[in-house]
């Protein structure tokens, strides 16, 4: 196959409706927009405008504060991580292949819901205190990374 032989998959290219082009167009003269009325007219299919009521946008309240600067982890209890097996080490992309998180957002962290039986090498992005506790009194290893 050569650059000049590729053309777009069958039905992805549709031509433009070319409106107000005619009768026998099937879509000339008020071009779909019906006759006369306020839709009719240019300049007035403004967003969220509710014909003089005040706008949805502006009726509903603004509570609170939302910092788009956070830190978001993706939360794992203590006692999620006892389906590993002892002595094993425990990493973000472990916990995607297990299934216990799905997206590690901005880091994954240790909570300490639970509790842990097995001997673990940890390292994610954080833990709790009380997780890091449980984890390093059955012999393991809680590592920031």
């Amino acid at each position: 196959m050569k650059l000049h032989e590729l053309q777009p998959a069958l039905g992805s290219n549709k031509e433009a409706k070319r409106k107000g082009r005619g009768h026998g167009s099937g879509n000339g003269k008020t071009a779909g927009y019906g006759h006369k009325g306020q839709k009719a007219r240019s300049g007035v299919k403004k967003a969220g405008f509710e014909g003089g009521q005040m706008p949805q946008q502006r009726r509903l309240p603004k509570r609170g504060f939302n910092n788009i600067f956070a830190t978001v982890y993706a939360n794992v209890k203590v006692q999620d991580l006892e389906r590993f097996e002892d002595g094993s080490v425990v990493t973000t992309q472990t916990l995607i292949d297990a299934g216990i998180i799905k997206k590690p957002l901005d880091g994954v962290k240790v909570l300490g819901n639970g509790e842990l039986t097995k001997k673990l090498t940890v390292q994610v992005a954080a833990f709790s205190a009380a997780a890091k506790e449980k984890i390093e009194k059955v012999g393991g290893k809680a590592e920031v990374i």
